[in-house]
């Protein structure tokens, strides 16, 4: 186990000292002008952010916390959650371009809503090299929240996780990619594209509930509709992989009907 903790943290030195990234930003214009608290209620009318490269997460929870917590609030009142709630589980399907959202005060975890992903590239099948702008598939975690990232928003989840580095050695894959997001806008190569509005939601419930209690499981599709196969083509560890992701989903409460939610 030693030995095996040793090689994934030399992996994980390897990709951060080549700065390898599958997550290139193009530059937009930055408005350095005031913007009004998208809240109900403020007590100063108008607020100066910071110019993108110096906003803090409280700046972005100042501009749309609000904003973004009634929104939700209604979602969690009929799923009988508390808000914000304890955990958060965000449920990727890459076939079905879905975010599912999935969250618990006590006792198990229950359907709060979905949401369209705007843009995925890749196909079915894990990520395994840098510039193979594959979507990640496995179970992972937010590293960090970027309020100045040029996709408006992002969410930086830890790919390539120990899982992923594993097998990147046994395979002699020393560059698996690095710098995958949950973000803005509607382009990919690799990340989630949720689009503006959308990635404001999900960037200030995962601030207030804490990035230790945020989970990502991102699949090639929904294994409640029909099990996950690994095509001949993938790696023999997908079948392994494919396994962990199905149990991490099903063991979840069953999904309520969308038409009856009214979402």
């Amino acid at each position: 186990m030693k030995s095996r903790a040793k090689i994934i943290a030399v992996l994980a030195l390897i990709e951060l000292l080549s700065a390898c990234s599958d997550h290139k930003p193009v530059g937009k214009k930055v408005s350095t002008t005031a913007v009004k608290p998208q809240t109900q209620a403020s007590r100063t009318p108008y607020y100066f952010p910071p110019p993108i490269g110096q906003r803090t997460k409280e700046d972005i929870l100042q501009i749309y916390g609000s904003y973004a917590t009634n929104k939700l609030k209604p979602y969690f009142s009929k799923a009988k959650v508390s808000y914000p709630p304890r955990e958060v589980i965000f449920i990727a399907l890459k076939q079905e371009m879905k975010l599912e959202l999935w969250a618990r005060d006590s006792g198990e975890f229950q359907f709060i809503r979905n949401y369209d992903v705007q843009a995925a590239s890749g196909v079915s099948g894990p990520k395994l090299r840098q510039g193979d702008k594959q979507v990640p598939e496995g179970i992972y975690r937010i590293e960090g929240l970027n309020p100045n990232s040029h996709y408006h928003l992002s969410m930086k989840i830890n790919y390539p996780n120990e899982f992923d580095l594993f097998h990147a050695w046994q395979e002699g894959r020393s560059k698996p990619g690095s710098d995958i997001f949950i973000h803005g806008d509607a382009v990919s190569i690799g990340c989630l594209a949720m689009g503006d509005e959308t990635i404001e939601e999900l960037f200030v419930l995962t601030a207030q509930v804490g990035v230790e209690n945020v989970k990502v499981v991102i699949a090639p599709h929904d294994p409640r509709i029909y099990s996950l196969q690994a095509d001949a083509n993938l790696p023999a560890w997908t079948t392994e992989l494919y396994a962990m992701i199905s149990r991490e989903i099903k063991a979840l409460t069953p999904r309520v009907n969308s038409a009856k939610a009214g979402l």
